[in-house]
């Protein structure tokens, strides 16, 4: 069975896509995240919650203060990006619940008014939200960095809140001079599926 969608949206998002370690200069406009962001925010979440939230490093001012949370490899990356995204995870989604899932508004109380359970759900579906965010940057024409080598905490304090958990910093642009370390190996599909 062949896939539906076309072979040149396959290799763009998926089989020549790669994590770029290198960009040009050429800027990431708002513009631009905000297409990605409008194509994306259609991806599955449980109950509809949405916890991801993205946070756009712009001003060079704020860029030093993220450089200094990054592990020493990824501070060169992320001083030069275009444009660089922390993702997080909103550990008070559930009060948008009563929105983003009217057909049943209680769930914000029924299961998610522990801060442990919001916690949880919040990291995993943020995580799967920040999967298609990557996604949508290739989308776009562009190349993603992710990158989970910082501090976490010092991200937390730099720039969200106690409400906010980080979950990975993203540099986004057009990728520049020697962008590709040589791709790694994938595990083969029997290694992966197992039919019961």
């Amino acid at each position: 069975m062949s896939l539906v969608l076309d072979p040149a949206a396959q290799d763009l998002l998926f089989r020549e896509a790669r994590t770029a370690n290198t960009f040009t200069d050429e800027p990431v406009t708002d513009e631009q995240i905000q297409a990605i962001y409008d194509l994306v925010k259609y991806g599955p979440t449980a109950f509809n919650q949405s916890p991801l939230r993205i946070t756009l490093v712009r001003s060079a001012e704020a860029r030093e203060r993220l450089v200094q949370h990054m592990a020493e490899g990824n501070q060169p990356k992320t001083a030069t990006a275009p444009l660089v995204a922390i993702l997080s995870a909103d550990n008070e989604f559930h009060e948008e619940l009563p929105q983003l899932f009217p057909h049943f508004p209680q769930a914000k109380d029924v299961f998610f008014s522990e801060r442990p359970a919001r916690e949880g759900a919040a990291g995993l579906n943020a995580a799967l939200q920040a999967a298609y965010f990557i996604i949508g940057v290739r989308a776009a024409g562009l190349a993603a960095g992710p990158m989970t080598g910082l501090d976490f905490e010092g991200v937390r304090k730099e720039f969200l809140d106690d409400d906010h958990t980080p979950l990975m910093v993203v540099n986004i642009g057009k990728p520049g001079d020697d962008a590709w370390f040589p791709r790694s190996p994938r595990l083969a599909y029997d290694e992966v599926v197992t039919t019961v």
